[in-house]
């Protein structure tokens, strides 16, 4: 495909005028800007942690069965859930809930999980986890291959909207979609990688992705856009010097009449 900056949002599946107006709040208005649009952090939904292991404070994806689900009234009305996977028991705690969502988790449904475990009055909770009901009769689904994005947003545009108009715009990336302005020796020089590896990897890393490295920004893939993005600073201001250099100043003629005008206001 040409350069993606000459390509608009709209080309990606599921983006009309609408969609187009919210992703243009957050700079989004061609598919170079989606591959830029990088992660703030990331959750590692790579694998489920038994019940029994889970920490306070702990994000992560657990799965087990319901063995209750009530609707509580408290300081505000909720629906508790009790879930347990032979390792340990913890309440999902609902505040805002239909009665079909409540029917939906009935005693015996086998459920996955993900959400941040919390210190609650009976234990464990989790508030307002993703759940998915899984069919007992047929081996789970795999859990997530890569760490999850998460991705800085706008109201109307979800998490998961944004993942899949990232996930478009990667299979879009060619070689020659996006200007690389490292020149091949200072790369090599610098061990930097080429642009698109460090954005793949940005929008997917691996299960085994150090997430401590990518939180402080340490990651390689992290310091070749940092790279870049000095180097075309000080090439930006180099030119702008330049610029103002070749620009010559207008000469002055001298003043006839300041001068003694000046010297008789003295007194």
């Amino acid at each position: 495909m040409s350069e993606l900056s000459k390509v608009p949002v709209t080309v990606l599946k599921g983006v009309g005028e609408a969609m187009a107006e919210k992703l243009a709040k957050v700079g989004l208005e061609n598919l170079q800007d989606v591959l830029f649009h990088l992660p703030l952090r990331y959750q590692d939904r790579t694998r489920v942690v038994p019940i029994g292991q889970l920490r306070p404070g702990q994000d992560a994806v657990i799965e087990g069965v319901v063995s209750g689900a009530d609707v509580t009234m408290g300081k505000r009305r909720s629906l508790v859930v009790r879930l347990g996977d032979g390792t340990g028991v913890l309440s999902l705690r609902f505040y805002h809930f239909s009665n079909a969502q409540k029917e939906g988790l009935k005693r015996g449904t086998h459920l996955r999980c993900y959400g941040e475990a919390r210190p609650g009055a009976s234990g464990l909770e989790i508030y307002h986890p993703e759940y998915r009901a899984l069919n007992g009769d047929e081996p789970p689904p795999p859990v997530e291959q890569t760490l999850t994005p998460i991705y800085p947003s706008t109201e109307g545009l979800t998490q998961q909207r944004l993942r899949l108009l990232c996930q478009q715009s990667l299979s879009l990336l060619g070689p020659r979609s996006l200007p690389d302005w490292l020149p091949d020796e200072l790369a090599r020089d610098y061990q930097l990688a080429p642009l698109d590896d460090a954005i793949r990897y940005l929008h997917n890393p691996p299960a085994d992705a150090d997430l401590d490295e990518l939180a402080e920004g340490q990651h390689w893939a992290q310091h070749r856009l940092a790279f870049e993005e000095l180097l075309t600073h000080q090439l930006s201001q180099q030119r702008l010097r330049e610029s103002l250099r070749s620009l010559r100043a207008p000469v002055l003629p001298k003043a006839k009449r300041l001068q003694a005008q000046y010297l008789a206001n003295l007194g």
